[in-house]
């Protein structure tokens, strides 16, 4: 389970991003973080992973405890697998080796340098297999499209053999139909392996079909927080506050067709 405890972050010379927040996030459960943009999905997200330090608070993540610590930050990153909206992959570089980095965290520096072992090359192309990329393998990742590039980075993720899986926005380039297969994807492996994930979308459709539990974000507050089923009109004008409720349903299908929300 991870705890987060009075957690808020102001940037220098900026807008608070995240309001002093307290929630915790269930071991197993795919959960959902919903918001316009500028809502604070983002920093909450990284801030899990200390890639957002916070200005007051805390994250705890089950036998850590406080991620604080340089060596405890580490062992809980070698652990959570990110997923990014870009991709972050080396354009030159094969499907293979861009997977293979996620196992960085498993090796000293000077390791780094040396060609990875066997079982870390193992683990990648099973981990590519799964998200149907075997053929793909020594292809460049420059080479492929923006869904494939996107089951890369899962794959990159599954690697580290993580218990959590954080994804920012990771389908918002994609065209709705890619995207519904890549979030499914994704859906299918953290359920099968039991891995954690708390994914930031845009897209409310795909919110209500994937997710086991749906946080809604408004102004770096939360301010809505149950199962899809609980997700009715009122809650959605809620956290996207400027659109109508009852045109947001019939928006929601059009958004749908362009694959992202404003």
């Amino acid at each position: 389970m991870i705890q987060v405890e009075g957690l808020s972050v102001v940037y220098p010379n900026g807008p608070r991003a995240l309001a002093p927040t307290t929630i915790d996030f269930a071991d197993g459960a795919f959960t959902v973080l919903l918001g316009a943009s500028g809502a604070g999905k983002s920093t909450l997200l990284r801030a899990l992973n200390g890639l957002v330090r916070p200005t007051e608070g805390r994250v705890a993540c089950g036998r850590l405890g406080d991620i604080a610590g340089r060596s405890r930050l580490r062992e809980h990153r070698r652990s959570t697998g990110m997923v990014f909206q870009q991709h972050h992959l080396i354009g030159r570089a094969t499907v293979l080796a861009n997977v293979l980095t996620g196992r960085l965290g498993y090796h000293a520096g000077l390791r780094t340098l040396l060609p990875f072992p066997h079982a870390d090359k193992r683990l990648a192309l099973d981990a590519i297999e799964r998200v149907g990329l075997i053929d793909h393998a020594l292809r460049r990742a420059d080479q492929l499209s923006g869904g494939q590039q996107q089951r890369v980075g899962i794959a990159r993720a599954l690697v580290q053999q993580p218990s959590l899986i954080l994804a920012d926005e990771p389908v918002a380039s994609l065209d709705p139909a890619t995207a519904d297969r890549v979030l499914g994807l994704l859906h299918r492996i953290c359920k099968a392996d039991r891995i954690s994930a708390i994914v930031s979308l845009h897209q409310l459709e795909f919110a209500r079909r994937y997710a086991d539990r749906i946080v809604g974000l408004v102004g770096g507050e939360v301010v809505f927080d149950g199962p899809p089923a609980r997700l009715g009109n009122a809650e959605v004008k809620r956290i996207y506050g400027s659109m109508p409720a009852d045109e947001f349903e019939e928006e929601d299908s059009t958004q749908l067709k362009t694959g992202t929300y404003a």
